[in-house]
């Protein structure tokens, strides 16, 4: 007989997230991310970016939304050591900010290229099936236009994944019906629906949302 598997309880997460503690430089990352008003990404979402970009030993990998360089540092660790981080924000003071955080983690100039501007128009410039690995952590109501545009970014085997789609449990409680929130669930169907994607959503970072392309 199958036993039923507990519900994690909320100090599963924190263990989760304390598994592998920040250094200095994402400590610092973070207080800049505060001092800008931006939520950096949790430590256990930053730790399963790192992972999944040493598992693809990633060369190419594009960003949607810098921050102050909390997950961009994360991913800069996991890939390939001639790998470059493209990284798309429309706030430059983000993007100075995080220029300051790979500076401080010994990152080379080379290994990042920073674009300020809307996504959805930065994303339809890149080259179709030419990247490793896509990362969205964006306004939610670009998510739709995101997904779009990513997927056709990937080569084969590569993953795309979204930040924090539960939105703090929004996404599973009917009542609410705003835009954002429909948008979260129209790209949490997609990625389920997609007959070229192989998906799971994973329960770290609010709900990170991640798929192979086959």
């Amino acid at each position: 007989m199958n036993t039923p598997t507990p519900a994690a309880a909320p100090a599963d997460s924190g263990f989760v997230d304390g598994y592998l503690p920040d250094d200095e430089v994402l400590s610092s990352a973070r207080a800049r991310a505060e001092d800008l008003g931006c939520t950096p990404l949790s430590a256990g979402a930053g730790a399963t970016l790192r992972f999944l970009a040493a598992t693809l030993r990633a060369k190419a990998v594009v960003e949607v939304g810098t921050g102050a360089g909390v997950s961009g540092l994360s991913l800069l660790r996991g890939m390939a050591p001639d790998g470059v981080l493209t990284s798309i924000d429309v706030e430059p003071e983000y993007q100075r900010a995080a220029r300051a955080t790979f500076r401080e983690a010994g990152f080379a100039p080379g290994r990042t290229r920073l674009i300020i501007g809307r996504a959805l128009d930065v994303l339809q410039r890149l080259t179709p099936g030419g990247y490793d690995l896509v990362f969205v952590d964006s306004a939610h109501i670009e998510y739709p236009g995101c997904y779009e545009l990513g997927v056709s970014l990937l080569r084969r085997g590569g993953i795309i994944a979204f930040h924090n789609v539960l939105a703090g449990g929004r996404v599973i409680d009917p009542a609410h019906r705003d835009p954002e929130t429909l948008a979260l669930r129209e790209v949490a169907r997609a990625f389920r629906e997609d007959e070229r994607l192989v998906p799971a959503l994973l329960p770290v970072g609010g709900g990170l949302l991640v798929a192979a392309a086959t």
